[in-house]
């Protein structure tokens, strides 16, 4: 491309970027509707449709943990017309998928990260064990005899529970489960004995005595379940599992719709609304810059690669 066709791209770039939107906005969501992070996104986007003036449709392209939806964006024209938003997966796909069909780093613009939700380590009744202490001593003494159960690998209930097995030096064993729902439904019928599950899914169940809630999983105790200490605190310390949600778009959007797209959604995370619907879900609500957004990416990247090849979970060819 000469000089006269550089300018003209970036003339023409600068317009629609002062423009955007002039069109409804596509905002992809890598799971099923109904769950948390499907939640999360339809709980921001009607905010950002009246903040932005156009439609921000919410679309479920679920499959391939995440991977459909996200290459669909990384693949998309880099206008601000088509976003993600991503979860904890986008940090460890590139541990489990094998050639993953876009790259984790280079063909996305982190916009923010939205919020984050600690979860609840529990067991079923029938555990003879109320603390971690009191889990790990039984571990021990019982390798590779405690089970628990999870969703697909590399979801935030087996993440949690490959960092516990690894910093205890416990051999418990995740079972999988095609989701949340019977994974929950097999310990709560003392089919698995242990789980780590969301606050908000979790605490009802142990609120109505048919599940222990052991720990939660963040660096600080939940305010949903403040007597319930910390996996930290408990005997692991730096242990430290916070599933998050975030928006990006493709790389090379131009850094100004980023920054819109930035803006509007620090603007709606802030109402004191929003913060109160999903803080009742276990919810923070954050907001971060993109710069820290994308540091944090890199982070759990690093983070989940090194726990997943300890645990022996590696990409399948």
């Amino acid at each position: 491309m000469n000089k006269w066709g550089l300018s003209l791209f970036f003339l023409v770039c600068t317009a629609v970027a002062q423009n955007y939107p002039v069109r409804p906005i596509k905002l992809l969501v890598g799971v099923p509707p109904g769950g948390p992070t499907d939640a999360v996104a339809r709980s921001i986007a009607p905010d950002l449709s009246e903040a932005l003036g156009q439609p921000v449709v919410v679309e479920n392209r679920s499959g391939a943990s995440a991977v459909i939806a996200t290459d669909a964006v990384a693949k998309a024209p880099p206008d601000g017309y088509m976003l993600a938003f991503v979860f904890i997966t986008h940090a460890t796909n590139p541990t489990l998928v094998a050639k993953l069909p876009y790259d984790t780093l280079k063909d996305f613009a982190p916009v923010t990260q939205v919020g984050a939700q600690t979860m609840l380590l529990v067991a079923h009744p029938s555990l003879p064990v109320s603390s971690v202490a009191q889990l790990i001593s039984l571990a021990k003494s019982q390798p590779g005899k405690l089970d628990y159960a999870a969703s697909d690998a590399g979801s935030a209930p087996h993440l949690a529970g490959e960092l516990f097995k690894l910093m205890s030096g416990t051999a418990i064993t995740a079972v999988h489960y095609k989701g949340t729902a019977p994974a929950l439904t097999d310990t709560l019928s003392g089919h698995v004995p242990l789980m780590f599950v969301s606050n908000i899914t979790g605490l009802p169940h142990v609120q109505a005595g048919k599940l222990k809630a052991l720990a939660v999983t963040g660096a600080q105790r939940s305010p949903l379940a403040p007597g319930v200490p910390t996996v930290a605190e408990s005997g692991l310390p730096g242990y430290e599992v916070v599933p998050w949600y975030g928006v990006v778009a493709p790389a090379k959007t131009p850094k100004s719709v980023i920054a819109r797209l930035h803006a509007e959604i620090v603007k709606i995370v802030r109402k004191p609304e929003v913060k109160a619907r999903l803080s009742g879900q276990g919810i923070e609500l954050i907001g971060s810059r993109p710069e820290e957004f994308d540091a944090l990416i890199r982070s759990e990247m690093v983070k989940w690669e090194k726990v997943l090849k300890a645990a022996g979970v590696h990409a399948e060819s």
